[in-house]
């Protein structure tokens, strides 16, 4: 045979002629800890609800959010991510039940953290999104804007509470300036200084949270795109990064995590603490959909999305599916 360059002598196909020699020599592995599992917890509510356009994921009662919890724990997820849904008539114009120390999400934090102590991380939403009346993830002013520096006042009280309640970890989430500086002042203030700060230091205002809305009764009435961040944008994601560690960030956290693969890597490659990715309620339903449709193989499919986004980078992915990819693993 004609040699051609290094052929016929090189020929990388050796390396993938059966399943073992394939797993020996794979450069990326999911493990169970580099899971993280989202979750709901509905008030008012006797049992689970399911949430239509993401089959399989329920708004919870506080009785199954624990069962919840201790099934991730059992199937080696790291840790759970809290998300609280009160009562539509509780919510006003500055989430008031998210300062409430018996609001929904504090009582859960208490739940679960009474249920698995330290073994799992019990992580808490830091977001007024759930709570206002009017869905922002901030206090408005007088014209209807959000208003940055009035919302920090809030992030910081919810900090608290959520410290207080037994959150390990606090996930601020609605991308206001400053809000990482304030949250770490608020919370060493009150003595909580092991308490971490996981940081979405990059979250895109992204089509692919539409089914999340519908997971925390959103009331929202426009949109986020003033202090989420422009799709279009990778250089500002960085400066945000940035901004986000000086502050005192722990942990940080691309999101949504498929979609900006590109943005995740470059992330990864230039910061010394874990890195997050969140795998969005949209990126969740989409798979499900065309799985349902026959459309695709489910189970490869999320295997190869998770599998995509810890070669990208992340040392920790926060999906729907972990308690069912753990088991697997």
């Amino acid at each position: 045979m004609t040699k051609y360059g290094s052929f016929p002598g090189t020929r990388p196909r050796r390396l993938r002629t059966t399943p073992a020699m394939r797993r020996m020599v794979a450069e990326t592995r999911l493990h169970p800890a580099d899971l993280i599992l989202p979750a709901f917890v509905r008030e008012g509510i006797s049992a689970p609800v399911e949430i239509g356009a993401m089959p399989g994921v329920v708004q919870h009662t506080r009785d199954t959010l624990k069962k919840a919890a201790v099934e991730a724990l059992e199937a080696g997820v790291s840790g759970i991510m809290l998300f609280g849904v009160p009562e539509e008539s509780k919510k006003d114009a500055v989430g008031a039940p998210g300062t409430d120390p018996d609001g929904i999400l504090q009582l859960a934090i208490r739940d679960v953290r009474a249920e698995v102590g330290d073994e799992l991380i019990v992580m808490s939403d830091l977001c007024l999104d759930e709570t206002t009346d009017h869905g922002h993830c901030g206090v408005l002013d007088a014209e209807g804007r959000v208003d940055n520096d009035a919302t920090l006042e809030r992030y910081a009280e919810m900090a608290q509470v959520q410290a207080d309640a037994g959150a390990h970890v606090v996930g601020p989430s609605g991308m206001m300036d400053g809000q990482i500086g304030v949250i770490r002042d608020a919370l060493d203030q009150v003595g909580h200084e092991d308490v971490s700060i996981l940081a979405y230091s990059v979250k895109y205002s992204s089509a692919f949270f539409g089914p999340f809305r519908e997971a925390v009764g959103s009331s929202l009435k426009g949109d986020r795109k003033t202090y989420q961040q422009d799709p279009a944008n990778a250089r500002e994601s960085m400066r945000e990064l940035a901004l986000d560690l000086e502050e005192g960030a722990d942990m940080v956290m691309v999101k949504p995590a498929g979609p900006y693969l590109d943005i995740l890597a470059k992330v990864a490659d230039a910061v010394d603490v874990p890195v997050a990715a969140y795998q969005i309620s949209g990126e969740y339903a989409m798979i499900e959909a065309a799985a349902e449709r026959g459309w695709i193989d489910r189970d490869k499919a999320i295997m190869e999305s998770l599998t995509g986004i810890k070669r990208a980078g992340a040392n920790m992915i926060l999906t729907y599916w972990a308690t069912e990819v753990a088991r697997q693993l």
